[in-house]
């Protein structure tokens, strides 16, 4: 007979929790500062969401205010579209890190730590309702379609229909921040513009129809 699965501490996987505060879906609560939920407009057209908090926003509790969200920021006014329109989320609350000397560093979210959040990133879009979803990076992209097995490369470029949301799918800025040569960094950077600029384009085609 085969041994049943036992949960892992402090893990509780079907967990419904009614605020980001109470969740133990994954383990990941139990060395962040805090959750870190999306803050935007109620109804906005357009939502964001990126790979999971950061350094500085797990000690702020908001989402991309690090270097990141700065290229990000950036990035919005090119295209023309103001950030306060935009609700932006992350697919992970919690920030998932690994010591380095005195520093916390980023290290990728799992499969199953995403899986966990996605009860969180259903409240957000059933709530917000937005038209277009903008995929950071390809731990965004996985939650935002529910597929594992998404890849960033084969999704940039277009339009993808999912759910009654269009997705964009482009690099996160902290991809185009760290990337080892200025060529790529630029590539990068004009792609995350590229995109915002075409979500923006499907927003006001959406809101003329």
């Amino acid at each position: 007979m085969a041994a049943t699965k036992q949960p892992q501490p402090g893990v509780e996987p079907e967990q419904a929790p009614e605020s980001l505060d109470a969740c133990r879906r994954c383990a990941l609560w139990e060395h962040a500062t805090q959750a870190v939920p999306g803050v935007g407009p109620r109804h906005a057209p357009m939502m964001i969401v990126g790979e999971q908090p950061g350094d500085q926003e797990d000690l702020q509790g908001k989402p991309f205010v690090g270097p990141a969200g700065a290229m990000l920021d950036r990035a919005l006014e090119e295209a023309g579209v103001a950030r306060k329109a935009v609700y932006v989320t992350n697919a992970v609350k919690h920030f998932k890190w690994e010591p380095r000397g005195k520093r916390r560093m980023h290290k990728t979210p799992g499969q199953r730590e995403i899986d966990a959040c996605h009860y969180w990133l259903d409240r957000e879009t059933g709530k917000v309702e937005p038209k277009v979803i903008v995929a950071l990076g390809s731990t965004a992209l996985k939650s935002v379609l529910r597929n594992s097995k998404a890849t960033l490369q084969a999704s940039m470029g277009h339009a993808i229909e999912h759910e009654g949301h269009a997705i964009i799918a482009t690099y996160h800025p902290s991809f185009a921040l760290r990337a080892p040569d200025p060529e790529t960094r630029e590539r990068a950077y004009k792609a995350i513009v590229d995109a915002l600029r075409e979500a923006h384009r499907l927003v006001t085609h959406h809101r003329t129809r």
